[in-house]
């Protein structure tokens, strides 16, 4: 067998590895199922402006680039600075642990490499913490 055949091509970005567009957008869809259905993300679901149609969207653009994936967020919206986006809002400890609430629920759903699936948990966390702008 020719040593190159041989060779399995790793997927080049998270994005890629977890599935492509299918996923990611499952992963979103499913998160704000989560946020909407859930009395455990009850005080995230209340700063959400509705309907929730635009910004489940928005949320599966935003994370398909976050993944790796096609950078239609940015041709649309620019670039994402998060922190200013989410300023107007109180973003409590607590309202954070909600989002990661929701977050691991629907990445553990959607995404089968489990290994995977923790490393992206473990950046969003961080990337979570870093929307905190309020201790109340």
């Amino acid at each position: 067998m020719n040593f190159f055949r041989s060779l399995k091509k790793k997927p080049a970005t998270p994005y890629d590895a977890i599935g492509g567009q299918v996923t990611t957008n499952a992963i979103a869809s499913t998160f704000y199922d989560i946020m909407e259905s859930d009395p455990l993300a009850a005080d995230l679901m209340a700063i959400h402006p509705k309907p929730l149609a635009r910004i489940r969207e928005v949320f599966a653009l935003y994370l398909t680039m976050w993944l790796g994936g096609p950078d239609t967020y940015a041709k649309q919206f620019g670039h994402p600075r998060l922190r200013a986006r989410h300023l107007p809002f109180t973003v409590t400890p607590a309202l954070k642990e909600q989002w990661m609430y929701c977050m691991r629920k629907a990445m553990f759903e959607h995404v089968a490499d489990k290994v995977l699936a923790n490393q992206l948990l473990t950046s969003l966390n961080q990337l979570a913490e870093h929307m905190v702008n309020s201790e109340a």
